[in-house]
């Protein structure tokens, strides 16, 4: 996501969002210019762990996360695949980036129902997860607005996106122009040769 946290910035410094004063008289800032950071204080270890259990669903990148359990969560499901995987209370971390690219990878349409998909399905979107997550940990993540590493340097995965961004662009794997449309809110990009749209009803 967006947002960076500054350590005793200059005064001014726009889109501030949340301040901690610190002990030593510091300030430190977080500050995201598109509004989607927040902050709170957890005093201990156990505060901490009882605030992400109420908001955070399974770690993608850990042990939990297997095709098993992406079942057990997806059924019953009438929400579109995208806009599940985009609940943070179902799996935790899964961005709007990593949504399309890993739904492009699966093979899976962004408005076909997560209750409908099989188990082959929701065991190649497990994988598709996990390889678009590595992937973009692999090249830093992706700076797409403003997006920087503590150090300034800017991500590269922008650069390796299959989908994402590329409307009207070729497929990679079978040439047919991008497409780019709303699912789930949020402007979402799919492969409609690769990833069959779903009928409706």
């Amino acid at each position: 996501m967006t947002g960076t946290l500054l350590l005793d910035p200059p005064a001014g410094t726009p889109y501030a969002r949340v301040r901690f004063g610190l002990d030593d008289g510091t300030e430190l800032l977080f500050c995201d210019p598109r509004r989607f950071g927040t902050g709170e204080l957890a005093r201990s270890s156990e505060e901490l762990s009882a605030f992400f259990a109420a908001r955070l669903g399974v770690e993608p990148l850990g042990e939990e996360f297997t095709a098993e359990r992406l079942l057990e969560l997806a059924r019953g499901r009438r929400t579109p695949v995208k806009a599940f995987l985009l609940d943070q209370k179902s799996i935790a971390g899964v961005g709007n980036i990593y949504a399309d690219e890993a739904l492009f990878r699966a093979r899976i349409h962004p408005l076909r129902r997560a209750g409908a998909l099989n188990r082959a399905q929701l065991a190649a979107l497990r994988d598709a997860v996990v390889g678009a997550l590595g992937a973009g940990l692999d090249a830093g993540g992706a700076t797409i607005d403003d997006f920087r590493h503590a150090d300034g340097v800017m991500g590269a995965f922008q650069d390796e996106f299959l989908v994402h961004r590329r409307a009207g662009e070729p497929c990679p794997v079978c040439g047919t122009p991008v497409r780019k449309f709303v699912a789930a809110g949020r402007g979402t990009y799919a492969c409609e040769t690769c990833q069959k749209r779903p009928r409706r009803r």
